[in-house]
């Protein structure tokens, strides 16, 4: 017997609410009860432009929804219903008697990046359902976030996907903030297993092509590439693209330059994207965004465009709900990349939302530009620049 549409509701749901207000407290407060749609509510998630006051923001969320377990994070802009938005609380509520979810979070994390990633997996411990998830947020402003992943690998294997972001702060790179209950965190990692009666998926695409021959990263440490092929990697990126004499020379110059040209990594999954223009190093000639780049590992060049990067959204948003195996989807949560709004621009993140509102239909929908995307559908490795990154819930 088919479950009706009303009764998946009431056993799973999703809402979403977003405010504009500028008190703080009162913003949030707002998006959360927009967003509280239907009993029993299990996990709220707050996006929060970075000019608001934190502490206000989850002082406005504990008031609105007391006793609801709470995480979130700072952003660089908030995704949801009616496109792309800078300033808004924005909160994603999972409820119903056919979802639970623990929490838990690890302090201190750089220098034990695996470690932290390891103690957040644990609460995976606490759930049942048979559809499962660790949704991951991180402090994006942390060295060496694939070791977070990792570290969640090495606790539970291939078995279980993972989905998250790191928080962002508006290009200022000063502070990054993460949220859990009535906490404001920096260094930390937060875990979220969500578990289900229905299937939960994750997709993840980028839009971005390699160009020409692969090149071997023979010299690495601590998030950067010292040496492609026995030659500054730095170099060696600049003239496999024909770049212009000025950005070898001059940073805002060079970061122009390769915010659209990321580096691609191998993966078992395929070529990942890595975003290389948060961090210049002219003088020691390495490229890097903070992301693990292993010695001995294959690397390219790539470039997209507005077309390529709008196909992802499609194809990452197609891939999530294919793996939902027909059953009705009730909202999904969709991260997509700091440096990607950098390339698409006003105009091109407008886009990027109608393309999300089309797969959405009547759904619930929400998330955050971040500065580091976490999907894996299985290998060891997930995270992600550059990307669009969707988790599916039905």
């Amino acid at each position: 017997m088919r479950i009706s549409d009303k009764e998946v509701h009431d056993r799973r749901w999703m809402g979403v609410g977003r405010s504009s207000l500028s008190d703080s407290g009162a913003a949030a407060a707002d998006a959360v009860r927009r967003a509280l749609t239907g009993p029993d509510p299990k996990l709220l998630v707050v996006f929060a432009a970075i000019t608001h006051d934190t502490e206000a923001v989850l002082a406005g969320v504990a008031g609105a929804a007391p006793g609801v377990p709470v995480i979130g994070c700072t952003t660089h802009g908030e995704i949801g219903p009616g496109g792309p938005a800078d300033g808004t609380v924005t909160v994603a509520a999972l409820g119903g008697a056919g979802l639970e979810v623990a929490t838990c979070v690890a302090e201190h994390v750089s220098g034990r990046q695996g470690d932290a990633g390891y103690e957040v997996a644990g609460c995976m411990r606490q759930v049942t359902q048979p559809h499962r998830v660790l949704m991951v947020l991180t402090d994006g402003l942390v060295r060496d976030q694939e070791s977070i992943v990792r570290g969640c690998y090495r606790a539970l294997g291939a078995g279980i996907p993972l989905f998250g972001g790191a928080a962002a702060d508006g290009w200022r790179m000063s502070g990054a903030y993460l949220f859990k209950d009535g906490q404001v965190l920096t260094d930390a990692v937060i875990g979220a297993a969500i578990a289900s009666e229905a299937p939960i998926a994750v997709g993840v695409r980028h839009g971005y092509r390699t160009v020409g021959q692969p090149m071997i990263v023979t010299r690495a440490a601590d998030g950067r590439v010292l040496t492609l092929d026995d030659r500054p990697a730095l170099d060696v990126y600049l003239e496999r693209l024909n770049a212009p004499p000025q950005a070898y020379t001059d940073p805002s110059a060079f970061t122009a330059f390769a915010l659209s040209r990321p580096l691609g990594v191998q993966r078992r999954s395929g070529v990942e994207a890595r975003n290389l223009s948060t961090e210049v190093d002219l003088e020691g000639r390495s490229i890097g965004g903070g992301g693990a780049i292993d010695p001995g590992g294959l690397t390219w060049v790539m470039t997209g465009d507005e077309e390529s990067i709008l196909d992802a959204t499609d194809g990452a948003c197609q891939d999530a709900l294919d793996r939902l195996a027909g059953h009705e989807p009730i909202g999904m949560l969709t991260f997509s990349c700091a440096a990607l709004r950098a390339v698409l621009g006003d105009e091109g993140i407008r886009r990027e939302g109608e393309r999300l509102e089309r797969w959405a239909g009547t759904m619930p929908f929400a998330g955050f530009y971040t500065y580091g995307e976490i999907a894996r559908n299985h290998g060891i490795d997930g995270f992600h620049n550059q990307t669009l990154a969707v988790l599916a819930l039905s």
